[in-house]
């Protein structure tokens, strides 16, 4: 038997009055999932437990099956792993967004949040900005402030995604980007006197960095501040392996998955022209699964596609509809397809991780559908796949990490 999960980030939604009262994933075109759910279990799980914050981070720990109060400790050392960032046992990580300012105010805490990717800003620029960042704080300026180059270290990431590591730092709590779109930041900055000068400098540095003026003359956001949040220390997950008894791979564009899946002891598949946006490989991510699964000896692989949560952090239903039907089309089916060509018996795990709505364009902690397809055992099912069909059933997972055993029949 083999295992696949594909992990819809953020697809789970509200009725929507533009939509007719449907959520994007009902409104969505999804023959594929449909077809499945006809013979399918459907239920809602929790992914997040009571008290913990609605990341992707907890949310996808608890998917894989690691109990968040156990495991987390957050956002930003996870996805240190993935980017092969050194932390002592002291060392503390924050997550870097490349965030979108608004630039009119003349005081940086009057300033507000007008988008927390910078337009999805792309991975090269990124490292341009980020490299300015490092040079400028190691340097100091002109005006006698402090130069950061001891205790502290940039690491560049994907698109709007980076890092910094402190050493025998402190955790504290910080505000997430996509969490105050629109609002005034300055009730939002760090307490800690480092980071919030970080902060405020970067502005300084970035605005009229040649990358943000040409991203202006071509209407795109200018990614004219770093954003600090997520703050952890290192995590030590147990191998998913021992753990399971299956060998498991992860396809993710994203750092913290692929964080998740180095401390697991998983393999990284790495797909061309996989990104995390709307428009990324979903076709290329489907094909190296199906690889994985009946060339390349993997028992498990762990499907994980960004765009839905993006598309509700843009607050954009039709994109998180296209989104949706991109993933239907051109993941769910040809994955299927492939694996019932090739005669292989296998059951498939279907779900968001949280929902990220696009009236709040943010996440937040309410339960999720889910749908599990075994090949070989049909059951009966529901007409389609979405946050009603899961609610009708009356299926409940009030631990999220325990839905792992339902897949693997634990």
């Amino acid at each position: 038997m083999k295992y696949i999960v594909i992990l819809c980030d953020g697809m789970a939604d509200e009725p929507l009055e533009k939509l007719g009262g449907k959520t994007p994933l009902e409104a969505a075109r999804t023959p594929n999932m449909d077809r499945l759910a006809k013979c399918a279990e459907i239920g809602m799980v929790r992914t997040v437990p009571e008290g913990m914050a609605p990341g992707s981070d907890t949310a996808n720990l608890s998917v894989i099956g690691y109990d968040p109060e156990k495991y987390y400790s957050g956002r930003s050392p996870l996805e240190a792993l993935s980017i092969g960032a050194e932390m002592g046992e002291h060392d503390v990580s924050f997550r870097c967004n490349l965030v979108t300012l608004s630039e009119e105010e003349e005081q940086y805490e009057e300033r507000t949040i007008l988008d927390h990717s910078s337009g999805e800003i792309s991975t090269e620029d990124a490292a341009v900005l980020i490299q300015a960042l490092k040079d400028e704080f190691a340097r100091g300026s002109a005006d006698e402030r402090p130069c950061y180059s001891e205790g502290y270290t940039f690491y560049a990431g994907t698109s709007y995604r980076h890092l910094l590591i402190q050493n025998n730092g402190k955790v504290s709590e910080l505000t997430a980007p996509h969490d105050i779109l629109t609002r005034r930041i300055g009730e939002y900055l760090p307490s800690d006197p480092v980071l919030r000068d970080m902060m405020v400098r970067s502005y300084d540095i970035l605005k009229d960095h040649p990358i943000n003026v040409r991203r202006r003359e071509e209407g795109k956001n200018p990614a004219n501040s770093a954003w600090f949040w997520g703050a952890g220390t290192r995590p030590a997950l147990s191998s998913f392996e021992k753990k399971n008894g299956v060998k498991g791979a992860m396809i993710s564009a994203v750092d913290l998955l692929k964080g998740i899946a180095v401390g697991a002891e998983m393999h990284n598949i790495i797909v061309e022209g996989a990104n995390g946006g709307l428009h990324t490989n979903y076709r290329g991510k489907g094909e190296a699964a199906v690889k994985a699964l009946t060339e390349d000896g993997y028992d498990f692989v762990y499907v994980h596609i960004e765009a839905p949560d993006e598309m509700g952090h843009q607050g954009s239903a039709e994109d998180k509809i296209s989104a949706i039907e991109y993933i239907d089309d051109q993941v769910v089916g040809p994955v299927t397809a492939a694996l019932d060509k090739a005669g292989v018996d296998y059951r498939m795990l279907i779900m968001p991780d949280h929902p990220t709505p696009v009236r709040v364009r943010t996440h937040t902690a309410d339960p999720v559908p889910y749908m599990i397809y075994d090949s070989t055992r049909p059951v009966q099912g529901k007409d389609s796949y979405s946050e009603k069909s899961g609610q009708e059933t009356g299926m409940f997972v009030e631990k999220g990490y325990t839905l792992i055993d339902r897949l693997l029949e634990k």
